[in-house]
């Protein structure tokens, strides 16, 4: 018999830190919350960084993804040990969705679908386009290039008309290394923020608004943004609903980021499927909501 139910993946900095910080202790608290909410369903329990050589992941029968943050940093090396164990163990959310949610091209997929994101063009690895002729084709006047595959703002880039020639360079050693992306920028994330809901299989949980520090528009706290109690509308509610509805399967949990685009429309930021942040110390109960989706999911 496996010795855990689930273990809670994250990262050697966060697994048991010998320095404490508000940021470390809030994704300590944030873990020992889910962990509380499992072992009342008398799910077995584990938190293991993926780096650690002396774990034995076949003795589990789950991995939940929750805080290995440092994985694209890592790259080879954590889809190495990512296509490994998962010959072993099952993955939560499940390995096709995982690996669809990995590269931003799923933006492309669920405009398809009938999902508005914001005006967006690829520029493949090796490209020869100037960023110039890639802002002309938008025809916008600000924009942002960020890689297809990212987190945290990585490479992330906000771009004004006048400011192309000081950026040619860093957009082309960008695309020398990977896919890019280059969106219209929109106005309305600096001003009035970006707001993420929490679904856990088709049951809405909770909201909130992040809000980037002033003169930025990275909202991520890695940067200072802000995070604020929010009650989504019911329009924003459709919205995710509608996001959410084009993923097959469905996925367990996810948290949909959305944003007011240029022509006033809702529009979809992200969808994160993989090791999002969900502020359960701010919803305890959003805790036990996916706890019950994985006893259903065990089931």
């Amino acid at each position: 018999m496996p010795t855990y139910d689930i273990i809670l993946l994250t990262e050697l900095r966060y697994e048991d830190p010998p320095k404490r910080s508000p940021y470390i202790d809030n994704i300590l608290l944030e873990d020992q919350i889910l962990t509380k909410a499992l072992e009342k369903r008398n799910f077995k329990v584990g938190r293991f960084a993926w780096e650690r050589n002396d774990i034995d992941w076949s003795d589990c029968t789950y991995i939940l993804f929750r805080t290995p943050w440092n994985y694209t940093e890592k790259w080879d090396e954590f889809f190495a040990w990512f296509e490994r164990i998962q010959k072993k163990v099952t993955f939560i959310n499940p390995v096709p969705v995982i690996n669809w949610n990995l590269d931003k091209h799923y933006l492309f997929d669920l405009e398809k679908k009938g999902v508005t994101i914001a005006k967006t063009i690829a520029i493949d690895k090796g490209s020869t386009k100037t960023l110039e002729e890639v802002v002309k084709e938008l025809s916008c006047d600000e924009v942002v290039i960020k890689p297809f595959i990212s987190a945290s703002a990585r490479s992330t880039y906000r771009i004004k008309m006048n400011e192309l020639h000081l950026y040619e360079s860093i957009f082309r050693e960008c695309i020398q290394n990977e896919d890019m992306m280059v969106q219209e920028f929109q106005n309305s994330i600096p001003e009035k923020g970006e707001v993420s809901l929490m679904f856990f299989g088709n049951t809405y949980s909770h909201s909130v608004l992040k809000k980037a520090k002033k003169g930025d528009f990275r909202v991520q706290d890695d940067f200072d943004g802000t995070v604020h109690d929010y009650t989504a509308s019911e329009e924003e509610l459709a919205f995710a609903k509608h996001a959410i509805s084009q993923i097959d399967p469905l996925p367990i949990y996810s948290r949909i980021d959305i944003f007011r685009d240029n022509n006033g429309q809702l529009a979809l930021g992200e969808l994160e499927l993989i090791e999002p942040e969900l502020w359960f110390r701010n919803h305890e109960e959003a805790a036990d909501l996916l706890a019950d989706e994985l006893v259903k999911y065990k089931r």
